[in-house]
C-alpha cells in the first residue's frame, strides 16, 4: 500500500510535557517515521500520523476545521484552545473569512509554529494566477506566517482553470510560500487533469467524507496516487449521528456517535478535520484511541443510505 498509516505508540503511563524546553530538545527520529503523542488535563492519548512517500506530507490523524459563521474572537479562543488540547493540524481558508482570528489563536498558543500543520485555500473567485498570487500572499499576512504547510485550491469552479490556476501555485511552492500543493473537491477526472498540469505532486485532497458518504472512490484513488484523503464535516454537520447503525455502535464502546464517526475516518487512512468548541475539542482528539473491530467497520460500511451536506451548485458533482 502506498499510502501507509504509521504505526501507533503509546508513552505508557507516563506524561508527556510539551513545555518549551522539551520541544526544544533534539529529535533524532526521521520525519518518515516521526508519529505524535500528547497528554492533556492528566489524561494520556495518542495521535496517530498518517503520512504519504511521495510528497512527505505527515499529518495528524485528526486535525481541527475552522468553517462557519462564529465571530473572529471565538476562532481565536478555539483555535488556541485546540492547540492546547493536542491538535497539531489546523485547516482554515480564505472563504471562512477567519484567518486573522486562526492565526491570532496559533500565536495565543503556546506551541511554536513549526510545530503545527497549517492549511488554508484559495477562494474560487481568486483562481485566476495574479489572483492566486496576490491573495494568497494576502492569507499569509494574515495569518501571521511567512508560509503555509498545505495550500488548497478550494473549488474547482469560477475562475479556476487548471492550464492557468495550477502553474501558479506551484510558482506560490518553488518561492516557499507553501510546502504542498493541495485540491478540493475535485472528482477523479478532474484530478487526473490536475496531475497532469502541475509539477507539484498533490499532497493532499479534502472532501466531505463520513459514513453516509464514504467516498470510497476518492480513498482508493488517494491511495493509488499516494496523497492523503482529508475529510471536512466529517460528522455530517451533526446530522448523521443519529444514525441507528453509528449509535448501536457508540453505545457498545460507551462513546459518542461523533467518535465514532472520526475513529471510522481514521481507521479508513482519512484525516478528518472537524469543527469543534468547548468540551468537544477536546472528545474529538479522544476518538484516536477508539479501536472499532471488524464487526463494527463492516456494520458502518454496510450502511446503504447516502447524505451529501455541503452541495452547492459549483461542486463539480452538479455539472452535466
Amino acid at each position: 500500500m502506498l499510502f501507509t498509516r504509521f504505526a501507533t505508540f503509546l508513552v505508557a503511563r507516563q506524561w508527556i510535557d510539551v513545555s518549551e524546553s522539551d520541544r526544544d530538545k533534539p529529535d533524532d527520529r526521521t520525519d518518515s517515521n516521526r508519529a505524535t503523542s500528547f497528554s492533556v488535563c492528566h489524561t494520556p492519548f495518542i495521535v496517530l500520523a498518517v503520512a504519504t512517500a511521495v510528497t512527505n506530507l505527515d499529518l495528524p490523524a485528526i486535525g481541527y476545521g475552522t468553517s462557519g459563521d462564529e465571530d473572529g474572537d471565538v476562532w481565536t479562543d478555539s483555535v488556541a484552545a485546540a492547540l492546547h488540547a493536542g491538535y497539531r493540524h489546523v485547516d482554515t481558508a480564505q472563504m471562512y473569512e477567519n484567518e486573522a482570528a486562526v492565526g491570532a489563536g496559533i500565536e495565543r498558543s503556546d506551541v511554536d509554529r513549526e510545530d503545527v500543520v497549517l492549511a488554508t485555500k484559495v477562494h474560487p473567485e481568486n483562481l485566476a494566477p495574479d489572483d492566486v498570487q496576490r491573495t494568497a500572499r494576502e492569507s499569509l499576512d494574515r495569518l501571521g506566517v511567512e508560509s503555509v504547510d498545505m495550500l488548497y485550491v478550494h473549488w474547482p469552479a469560477k475562475a479556476y482553470d487548471a492550464e492557468a490556476t495550477l502553474p501558479a501555485f506551484d510558482e506560490l511552492r518553488g518561492d516557499g510560500l507553501t510546502d504542498h500543493v493541495c485540491l478540493s473537491n475535485f472528482t477523479p477526472e478532474l484530478l487526473d487533469e490536475a496531475r497532469d498540469v502541475l509539477d507539484a505532486p498533490i499532497a493532499a485532497h479534502q472532501v466531505e467524507c463520513h459514513p453516509l458518504l464514504p467516498q470510497e472512490e476518492l480513498r482508493e484513488y488517494a491511495k493509488q496516487h499516494d496523497h492523503t484523503l482529508v475529510a471536512y464535516s466529517p460528522l455530517g454537520r451533526g446530522k448523521i449521528i443519529d444514525h441507528p447503525v453509528l449509535v448501536d455502535v457508540a453505545e457498545k464502546h460507551d462513546v459518542s456517535t461523533a467518535q465514532v464517526c472520526l475513529a471510522w475516518a481514521v481507521e479508513h487512512d482519512v484525516v478528518p478535520i472537524p469543527k469543534s468548541t468547548g468540551d468537544h475539542i477536546a472528545d474529538n482528539l479522544d476518538a484516536t484511541t477508539l479501536e472499532l473491530d471488524e464487526e463494527d467497520l463492516g456494520s458502518i460500511d454496510d450502511i446503504e443510505e447516502r447524505r451529501r451536506v455541503i452541495d452547492p451548485e459549483m461542486g463539480p458533482w452538479n455539472r452535466d
